[in-house]
């Protein structure tokens, strides 16, 4: 979206002693000591730290499509590009996106350490050198969180590369990281800007790390490492971000654009709207036109509905909905027919004309969250400036009531408090009324609030990278995707679709493996101090 984040980093490499023929200083390069030498320079390293999160690999593409698009929410309809395909899961550890995450984490991770190597050079406002430093430090850990949530313990890398040739670095389990990437954003916390300060949401805030450190606690009290412990944090830094005052729920919209308020959160992504209150961290990409010098777009939008016109927005629909998920929605659920498109494009590159989808035709429709419609022109054939949000507020309020939950046994006034705001919003009622048909029933059992939870995260959440991650952490993976095959089987989609759709699940179902991610194929080749994941 906005042009934030988009001047990238002068590569940084450190002279390195090797052959004759490669001993001479590089005459194309910024060396680390004739750099960080003033207050732009600390904040172009910045930028570069970010700059990863909108690769193809993070959140261009990869985190919520190749790696999130099979779950009960969605599957990929297309098995004509099944070979290697991880959205069926049929991918070991050649596979790019294998490697592509690894490789980005790691690459931000170094940009991040240089940064907080060369933080104290340049004489500036201390304040500021503060700020930079923090974000340094979370970005250092949210890409180490990102590693170790998919490919379980890694390499940890606290200090810049000091010689290229030491790549023999064995891994850390999976605990240890974890606790650093706690140890880096606790510190960040404290010194970062507020969101009000910053007033969007490409750079973190206080509260997005305070959400994000939510987030990490709550995978560390599942599965696999079950330290339940985290139960108790997790609830500490969700109630920070809800006291702070600095965010709330979106409820206003655009009556020409949408007809309900939660709608209107993915519609600012795709106009080029910030709102901080709602949406707490966005990965940035930004589109103006074609072929110009500062365009860095994802793929958010184009993998959604199906159309081919070029008013409308191309897009290949190839993220579609299950039959759980639309069930899950009640009656007067605003968020049903926005986040599951009640209707399909047919188009040519003039014409593009909604057709209805009929009340018995579920499986199968297209993910509607972000429509190319709404995007501003001009448009782009296969990129959009669509923002990918990584955290919003909704989130860190179904994480509180999760959490009140886990640590009292049951759910607690905060946690029905909690998550009836985010239910009245999908309802379109006012956030400080009760209303029967959007408020949860009282006095539900811990187990009960805990399906409405796993439910509700569905509901809000689906198609933002996070459902899969949550049903490994609750332990119920396997027998999710195992029941998605009893599910499509029995649903009305033709013998051929059902062959096509049952794929990934069946394959996942089959192996706990696929829980976690291998170790792709080139470190393995090059670090001969790590070794493969079990079942790799």
């Amino acid at each position: 979206m906005k042009p934030i984040l988009l001047f990238l980093l002068p590569a940084l490499v450190l002279a390195t002693g090797c052959n004759k023929i490669l001993d001479r200083q590089p005459t194309d390069f910024i060396q680390p000591d004739n750099y960080y030498n003033s207050e732009q320079d600390l904040n172009f390293a910045l930028t570069g730290a970010y700059d990863p999160l909108g690769s193809e690999y993070l959140y261009g593409s990869s985190l919520w499509f190749q790696f999130g698009s099979c779950s009960d929410e969605s599957f990929y309809p297309n098995t004509a590009n099944s070979f290697s395909a991880p959205m069926f899961y049929q991918f070991d550890y050649t596979n790019p996106y294998v490697s592509g995450l690894w490789e980005q984490c790691y690459v931000g991770i170094e940009r991040a350490n240089l940064l907080i190597k060369n933080i104290n050079k340049p004489n500036m406002d201390e304040t500021k050198r503060q700020v930079i430093l923090g974000e340094a430090l979370f970005l250092r850990g949210f890409y180490h969180f990102l590693l170790v949530s998919n490919y379980g313990g890694v390499p940890l890398k606290l200090t810049p590369t000091a010689n290229i040739n030491s790549v023999n670095i064995p891994r850390d389990d999976a605990a240890t990281v974890y606790a650093q990437v706690l140890a880096d954003m606790k510190e960040a916390e404290a010194k970062v800007s507020k969101a009000s300060v910053i007033g969007n949401g490409s750079h973190v805030s206080q509260t997005t790390v305070q959400g994000m450190l939510a987030r990490v606690c709550l995978y560390m009290a599942g599965n696999p490492l079950n330290d339940q412990s985290k139960y108790a944090e997790a609830l500490s830094w969700a109630q920070k971000v809800q006291q702070s005052g600095e965010h709330q729920l979106n409820t206003n919209f655009d009556p020409l654009l949408t007809n309900s308020a939660y709608s209107q959160v993915f519609i600012n992504q795709t106009r080029d709207v910030y709102d901080v209150k709602e949406s707490m961290w966005e990965a940035d990409f930004y589109m103006n036109g074609q072929n110009t010098a500062y365009n860095e777009g994802g793929r958010l939008g184009t993998y959604q509905m199906g159309c081919q016109n070029i008013d409308t927005g191309f897009g290949s629909g190839n993220i579609r909905t299950t039959i759980k998920l639309y069930n899950l929605y009640k009656t007067g659920d605003q968020r049903r027919d926005w986040s599951i498109a009640p209707f399909s494009f047919t188009s040519t590159a003039t014409t593009a004309v909604r057709v209805n989808y009929t009340a018995s035709n579920i499986i199968g429709r297209e993910s509607g969250k972000w429509r190319r419609y709404t995007e501003l022109p001009p448009k782009q054939q296969y990129r959009t400036g669509t923002n990918f949000p990584i955290l919003r507020y909704s989130d860190v309020l179904l994480m509180l009531a999760e959490a009140e939950n886990e640590v009292n046994a049951g759910p607690t006034q905060a946690a029905y408090d909690a998550i009836n705001e985010v239910r009245r919003r999908g309802y379109g009622v006012p956030l400080d009324q009760p209303d029967v048909n959007a408020d949860l029933p009282a006095d539900l059992s811990y187990t009960d609030f805990k399906q409405q939870i796993q439910d509700e995260r569905a509901r809000e959440l689906c198609f933002e990278g996070l459902r899969r991650p949550d049903l490994i952490r609750w332990g119920i993976f396997k027998q999710v995707m195992d029941a998605m095959v009893t599910e499509i089987q029995a649903s009305n989609a033709s013998v051929t679709n059902k062959n096509r759709w049952i794929l990934g699940y069946s394959t996942a179902g089959s192996s706990p493996r696929y829980t976690i991610l291998p170790i792709p194929a080139l470190e393995l080749n090059i670090n001969k101090a790590i070794r493969p994941n079990q079942g790799w």
